[in-house]
């Protein structure tokens, strides 16, 4: 019998193997052999790619030994027979017993121990200078890397660690509302978490945007509150950043009779400025 071989050029190999399926007739891979010729070529802009190229041939069919089906399942049978009876009589290779199931002892009464591996932590407890050292020299390759000028200064507060990038040009890392600058805290917190165990806190200024953030917030704040003291009820702000709703706290905590407090879940946290009865508490 002879069997037929065809070529098929498609976009991947694996439609051309498709593709040559069925031509020859056939479901299953399991019943062709494949040779890929040529390998896809991915052009630039949609131009100059290169399709695969495969052939394949139908596998030849298997011949079934149906004439022995019938003595094999007839001495399967009597071989389980034999071996039943065996094991009734205790003649069997474990003499009647059943087998003892694997993994099972006998010492700890059939429970498994589960044992913990602890995994050590190379990385070292820096101090908080070391860290501000780290963080400068991360923030300076960025500023590099995005081909800008400009200067980076770090100090210590508090155990604080404040990182300033001043520069005219270095505004294009703040972004729309501080995306960029947002995203580069992030990032540098995760460099300082590389290189120390415990990690201290990081407040991250670009081009002075933190500032005017603040203050602007802070105007915004006071302007909030006023409305609250006369119209009483409450009054729920956009979804916020954890320093600009700190800001919010910070400055509704300056007014007697009124609160504030965070609700939802980040990044949807928001802050909800609340005015309250003083003359109810007293």
């Amino acid at each position: 019998m002879e069997y037929v071989e065809i070529e098929v050029k498609a976009k991947t190999v694996d439609l051309a193997v498709e593709a040559a399926m069925q031509e020859l007739g056939v479901s299953d891979r399991e019943e062709v052999d494949v040779q890929v010729i040529t390998e896809p070529v991915k052009g630039f802009l949609g131009m100059g790619g290169q399709d695969a190229v495969v052939r394949v041939k139908r596998r030849p069919a298997k011949r079934r030994r149906n004439r022995s089906r019938g003595n094999d399942r007839a001495a399967r049978s009597g071989n389980n027979n034999k071996n039943r009876q065996q094991e009734r009589s205790g003649g069997g290779k474990n003499g009647g017993k059943r087998p003892e199931k694997r993994g099972s002892s006998s010492k700890s009464g059939g429970k498994h121990v589960r044992t913990e591996t602890k995994v050590s932590d190379d990385r070292p407890s820096l101090p908080v200078d070391e860290q501000a050292k780290v963080a400068r020299e991360f923030l300076e390759g960025l500023v590099e890397a995005y081909g800008l000028e400009g200067t980076v200064s770090t100090r210590i507060e508090d155990d604080v660690i404040v990182a300033d990038v001043a520069g005219d040009q270095t505004e294009a890392m703040v972004g729309v509302r501080g995306s960029v600058r947002s995203a580069i805290h992030e990032l540098t917190r995760t460099v300082l978490q590389r290189y120390s165990q415990e990690t201290a806190r990081l407040r991250l200024d670009i081009a002075g945007y933190a500032e005017r953030r603040r203050q602007a917030l802070s105007i915004y704040a006071e302007q909030l509150i006023e409305q609250l003291m006369g119209e009483g009820g409450e009054i729920m702000l956009e979804p916020m950043s954890p320093a600009d709703r700190k800001v919010i706290h910070d400055v509704a905590g300056e007014h007697d009779g009124v609160t504030s407090y965070s609700e939802g879940e980040p990044p949807r946290r928001y802050v909800v400025l609340s005015r309250v009865d003083t003359s109810e508490e007293e």
